[in-house]
């Protein structure tokens, strides 16, 4: 049992590293949402998303992850960076407030 406790308590600490490493990245992918808004160009970029889908997969097998979980799993990051990106106003600086640098 003392094992179990640790191996969760391990856990317990990758998870909240996880939360502030994906509360960084949104804040800085909200900032970028700020500079495409302030030079008019567009919310998606399929290049730059085909490029970080690959480079993730490559990863996720170097780091024996499964490259369809890394792949779904910067799908969905990539889905909440471009409805952030969407709530700025093409040519401004500011959004609604998003909380925690996600939004609702």
């Amino acid at each position: 049992m003392a094992r179990l406790r640790a191996l969760r308590g391990s856990i317990d600490n990758i998870d909240a590293a996880v939360i502030h490493m994906l509360a960084e990245r949104f804040r800085c992918t909200q900032e970028v949402g700020r500079l495409k808004a302030r030079h008019h160009l567009p919310p998606a970029d399929p290049a730059r998303e085909a490029e970080q889908i690959a480079r993730l997969r490559r990863l996720a097998l170097d780091a024996r992850l499964d490259p369809d979980f890394a792949e779904k799993f910067l799908a969905f990051v990539i889905r909440e960076v471009i409805r952030h990106h969407e709530a700025f106003p093409r040519g401004h600086e500011s959004a609604p407030a998003l909380a925690g640098g996600v939004a609702r």
